[in-house]
């Protein structure tokens, strides 16, 4: 019993320091007010472009399986820091998102980013600018 103790508070300590990591890194990482604003105008067409990557059976999988397990994070209605914290409570979903699209983008290459995206060529440099991604939209 007191072995079964000592892992649940084992367990327990290290989701709670994991935690606190990630409310630095989203602190530290959070985006500027004006950037905050202007990943929520983009939101529809971002969410759609992430649809239409998910769905496209010529990318890799693990580009997929990511893309799936970010909708099933957004999704959740329990977040990493709460929305209702100032800044912070959405920038931790804008940083996951820009971490996702990153990775994306390293793995399934810009052209997929192009080919999907579904708004206009504003937006995607807007998104270019935002996800901090490498060469031209």
């Amino acid at each position: 019993m007191a072995t079964l103790i000592r892992i649940l508070v084992a367990v327990g300590g290290a989701v709670l320091a994991s935690w606190l990591v990630l409310i630095v890194v989203v602190w530290v990482r959070r985006p500027a007010e004006g950037a905050l604003q202007e990943s929520i105008r983009l939101l529809p067409d971002s969410v759609r472009l992430l649809r239409r990557l998910a769905a496209d059976r010529t990318l890799h999988r693990g580009v997929r399986i990511r893309l799936w397990l970010l909708f099933a994070y957004l999704a959740f209605p329990l977040d990493l820091v709460p929305d209702f914290i100032p800044v912070i409570g959405y920038a931790d979903d804008v940083v996951i998102v820009t971490a996702v699209l990153r990775s994306v983008v390293r793995r399934a290459g810009a052209d997929a980013i192009r080919r999907h995206w579904p708004g206009t060529p504003e937006g995607l440099t807007a998104l270019w600018r935002l996800a901090q991604l490498a060469g031209d939209p």
